[in-house]
């Protein structure tokens, strides 16, 4: 399966996914720490995704979204944005507000 496709079934079936350096029990860096302690706060399951694992899932990931950088954050399918993203979305209530519409 194409990296492009492993990532559009991974986002489409789950609610919520974060593609992130390591895991969300043990994450790599700061950025995907601070990522999953606001979807932690929001207390709704998702997939943490570790890119380290997989070269081409961490470049894919990249392309997938026109986004350079990580964490990035997918909610019902749609790119929502990397770490200072989320945690802005958050603390405006507007974060929440996404599943509230479902």
């Amino acid at each position: 399966m194409a990296t492009s496709d492993r990532i559009r079934k991974l986002v489409t079936e789950n609610e919520i996914v974060v593609f992130m350096k390591g895991v969300p029990a043990a994450p790599q860096c700061g950025f995907s720490a601070g990522v999953v302690k606001v979807l932690d706060a929001l207390g709704r399951p998702y997939v943490g995704v570790d890119v380290l694992e997989d070269p081409f899932l961490r470049e894919g990931i990249k392309e997938y979204s026109d986004w350079p950088t990580l964490p990035q954050v997918y909610v019902k399918g749609e790119f929502i944005g990397g770490s200072d993203i989320v945690r802005e979305m958050y603390g405006s209530g507007e974060l929440q507000a996404l599943f509230e519409q479902a």
